[in-house]
């Protein structure tokens, strides 16, 4: 009997993190499925070679005990293999647990494996039985990982969404304040599975689209507002928009610079899961030179510029 290297079939190293085995294995399922490849005998097999590799490997105890075989594997051919793991060729070695019989109560009762598995492990795992005791394949589908854009809009006011997804449509359900990057796990909508077992999950992650006039840091937003000269020179009021949809009156202060930073509390992004906290809106002011001026308006002007240059002298 051939031994099998889990991790080859992986294409991972003996020292891999259980993480770099999940995305490996991930990315291995989505690519030899049955349901992508129908019809196709080989990439059936591969997938269910790289189930079993998985299986093993997912867990830290039972990769350990796998290891544990592969260094005794010699040892182990030649007490034989007929009914599992017997002859224990542990004996002897310190430290190391013994066994006697299959190695089931590790991996749970079930089938379809090769004959290396079941001759180590016994019945391979993710099996169940049903009421009246037969056994049924219950492998978990493979999970899938998406992407999905929405708009600064969408994080910020939360709700439902349909979205598309391999000609699938889903009810996506956003709440207030999602970030840029942050990933969903939708429950079952992942690969059904070939055996009759539960589907596979969907990560989802989250791309928020760039917005044209606010820009997200954290839970705070940005935006720049035009103030003309005469509002910033002599205070007044204005029109800032949010988020919202709805504008605020915002009182510009006297002598107001471009550049200037106003902090409107409040006006940003909900905090996710966190209700009534908000962050705040910053806006820049930014004077705009008022342009196609009348003869009497640059008449006036000229005037305010003497007078502002004769305080200038009288003041120096």
């Amino acid at each position: 009997m051939e031994y099998k290297d889990y991790y080859k079939v992986l294409g991972v190293s003996k020292t891999a993190s259980q993480e770099e085995i999940k995305k490996k294995y991930r990315k291995l399922a989505v690519k030899y499925h049955p349901d992508k490849n129908k019809g196709d005998k080989a990439k059936e097999e591969k997938f269910k070679e790289i189930t079993e590799a998985y299986e093993v490997l997912k867990d830290p105890e039972k990769r350990k005990q796998y290891d544990e075989l592969g260094a005794n594997w010699k040892q182990y051919q030649q007490q034989g293999t007929n009914g599992g793991y017997r002859g224990n060729p542990y004996a002897g070695r310190g430290g190391a647990t013994q066994y006697d019989g299959d190695f089931s109560d590790l991996f749970g009762d079930g089938g379809g494996f090769s004959d290396f598995f079941e001759s180590f492990f016994g019945r391979g795992p993710g099996h169940t039985r049903d009421p009246r005791g037969r056994e049924s394949g219950a492998f978990k589908g493979a999970d899938i990982q998406a992407n999905v854009t929405i708009t600064l809009e969408d994080a910020y006011e939360g709700g439902t969404r349909l979205i598309n997804l391999n000609g699938n449509r889903l009810r996506l359900k956003l709440k207030p304040g999602i970030e840029d990057g942050q990933t969903l796990k939708i429950k079952g909508k992942g690969q059904p599975s070939i055996q009759g077992g539960p589907a596979g999950d969907l990560y989802l992650t989250v791309e928020v689209a760039r917005h044209p006039y606010f820009k997200r840091k954290g839970h705070d937003l940005y935006s720049t507002q035009e103030v003309d000269m005469y509002t910033a020179t002599l205070g007044g009021k204005v029109e800032i928009k949010t988020l919202k949809g709805s504008t605020v009156s915002v009182t510009i202060p006297k002598g107001t610079d471009s550049g200037k930073v106003l902090r409107l509390k409040g006006l940003g992004m909900p905090v996710y899961q966190k209700k009534e906290q908000t962050g705040n809106l910053f806006v820049e002011v930014k004077i705009v030179t008022p342009k196609n001026l009348t003869k009497e308006e640059e008449e006036l002007l000229k005037k305010l510029q003497k007078l502002g240059s004769s305080a200038y002298t009288y003041a120096t």
